[in-house]
């Protein structure tokens, strides 16, 4: 089953597409089809029109930024958002902590399986998901560099101060002085000592202003490029979640249908080896049948523990996308049915997906980034003009103390500001070649972008055309293995009664029974591609117009089951391989 996403109301390409009933209150989980009763629901393939002479394409075809503009923004509205809480029931499968780390066996141990629906399976995985979060999380990022970006428009003001606490300051000077010729020798030395204790402080505020800056525009548009493009991974990161679970739900379905078609082909083996023991003892049998019938049993409970390591391993994989608690394992509430049948026509869902696919809109933002990029570079030579303006104010008050042949103290007190305004001009006039050189490269990389955008645009319509065509496949597929599944089962019924009535062998039983296992695998196998297929489809082209397929009309008991052919299953002892090798 997939998410049903709301039809967006802006598709001027399908309005010519009704529907003739009204879909949207269809829940998909209602949507069951007996396993054998026939396909009620095939995909409407448009009928082949009158084949015209193919017309030559080239230069009438639209460009990419004529269509989607050269800076095209995300559109969240073509997708229903993502889940932000569980729903009532749900409240207990709330993912662990991000760091979390088990220590302990019984932490880890499961304690719990829990049936889960495909709707609320997609719902836990949008809540739970940790690596939605992260590209989230990056989202943020990106607006958050934005928001550093434009903050160039804005001046720069800047507070410093210093001296702001009370400060000592001890000088020492030594003066003597020598008598002249005239005068006896004696000289006199007077020495000083000087403590200063001044309090205050000095405070600058600088303020800059750039009135030009050819960096200042390409920085700023590649940083809205950039968070654009981390909206739209963030919508690509959802879809591709959504798929993701849809697919694992569906390989967890297979997986429960390939158990129900291994414990039904050991019950059918373990009948046909009671009837051929009883056969065998009476006489009427040979040992070879029995052998033929042991055979097909060892045969059929392979396939039953294949199909359950199969079933444990899709369970844990579904429980990594939803992170669910350590101690907790989905299972597939919903049994494996079609669900529904793809509407538009192949060239309906390639332009669809031309139109909706935010990859390609991811290209031309990184050309867009590039020229941002490329204008950066060659503005790193051309003149940068800015205004400054710079504010200084001081004051300081203490006492200053003298200790020389005359002591004194003389308290001061000094106070002052200054203020300057100015323009600043800068301008690289060389610099070996480095700006040209570097806007050269950025202006190559948005021209290897324009390639990887023809690349990717080829990409999109094979992979539509591949969903489109596997998908008719697996249709003629349900419709072929359906008549196989019936014809298996009756002839394996026939052969029975031909066995029982001593008109045939056993070999004739075993072979019927390994193909109606066959048939029912193969089944059950087309059943799960063409849902994986639709899922693609829906998820390739951002389309949502499907037609449901009916519910069928379930009887409200169960159907009574014959109680010769319900044997139980006996679990076998697993024993070491390397005694099980020594057998032989």
């Amino acid at each position: 089953m997939i998410s049903w996403l709301p039809a967006s109301a802006s598709w001027p390409l399908f309005l010519k597409l009704c529907l003739n009933t009204d879909l949207s209150g269809v829940r998909p989980s209602i949507l069951v089809l007996s396993a054998l009763a026939g396909m009620a629901c095939l995909p409407a393939v448009a009928q082949p029109a009158s084949v015209q002479p193919a017309q030559p394409v080239g230069s009438e075809l639209p460009l990419a930024p004529e269509v989607l503009g050269n800076r095209p923004r995300s559109d969240p509205s073509v997708l229903a958002p993502a889940a932000k809480q569980l729903e009532p029931g749900l409240e207990g499968l709330s993912g662990p902590p991000s760091l979390a780390l088990p220590t302990k066996p019984t932490q880890v141990r499961i304690q719990e399986l829990r049936p889960l629906g495909l709707r609320e399976v997609e719902t836990i995985a949008e809540v739970n998901n940790p690596n939605l979060k992260a590209v989230a999380s990056q989202v943020d990022q990106a607006k958050s560099n934005l928001r550093a970006q434009i903050s160039a428009w804005y001046p720069n003001i800047n507070l410093n101060t210093s001296n702001s606490f009370p400060g000592l300051n001890n000088s020492f000077r030594s003066d003597t002085n020598f008598p002249s010729r005239r005068t006896p020798f004696n000289p006199t030395s007077n020495t000083t000592t000087t403590s200063n204790l001044r309090y205050g402080g000095q405070m600058s505020i600088g303020i800059n202003w750039d009135l030009i800056n050819p960096q200042r525009v390409p920085q700023i548009a590649a940083a809205r490029d950039q968070y654009e493009q981390a909206q739209n991974q963030y919508l690509i990161a959802l879809r591709d979640l959504r798929l993701q679970v849809a697919q694992a739900y569906f390989d967890l379905q297979l997986a429960d249908e390939n158990v129900r078609i291994g414990q039904e082909s050991v019950r059918a083996s373990l009948v046909s080896l009671r009837d051929a023991r009883a056969r065998f003892q009476a006489g009427v049998s040979t040992k070879l049948d029995v052998l033929q019938a042991e055979t097909q049993l060892a045969r059929d409970q392979q396939l039953l523990t294949t199909a359950l390591a199969d079933q444990s391993v899709a369970r844990r994989s579904l429980a990594a996308f939803l992170d669910l608690p350590m101690n907790v394992t989905p299972t597939a509430r919903e049994p494996a049915r079609v669900l529904a049948s793809w509407l538009p026509s192949l060239q309906e869902s390639i332009v669809a997906a031309y139109a909706f696919r935010e990859e390609l809109d991811q290209i031309i933002l990184d050309i867009s980034i590039a020229n941002s990029n490329a204008n950066a570079s060659i503005g790193a030579v051309q003149p940068f003009l800015s205004i400054v303006n710079n504010f200084g104010w001081n004051r300081f008050s203490g006492e200053t103390t003298s200790r020389a042949i005359n002591t004194s103290n003389t308290d001061t007190l000094t106070y002052g500001f200054d203020n300057t305004i100015g323009l600043n001009l800068s301008w690289s006039l060389f610099d070996g070649g480095r700006a040209a050189a570097q806007y050269r490269q950025q202006k190559q990389v948005a021209e290897e972008n324009r390639f990887r955008f023809a690349s990717r645009r080829d990409s999109i319509r094979q992979e539509v055309e591949s969903s489109f065509y596997e998908l008719l496949k697996n249709n003629r597929d349900i419709a072929t293995t359906t008549r196989e599944v019936i014809s298996a089962r009756e002839t394996l019924r026939l052969a029975r009664l031909r066995f029982q009535a001593g008109v045939t062998t056993q070999r004739e039983v075993v072979d019927t029974q390994r193909d109606l296992t066959q048939a029912e695998v193969r089944y059950a196998r087309a059943v799960t591609d063409y849902n994986k297929r639709l899922a693609e489809l829906r998820r390739r082209t951002g389309l949502d117009q499907v037609a449901l397929c009916k519910p069928p009309a379930l009887p409200g008991s169960k159907p009574a089951q014959d109680p010769a052919t319900q044997i139980p299953i006996e679990p076998l002892p697993l024993q070491p391989a390397c005694q099980l090798d020594s057998s032989l």
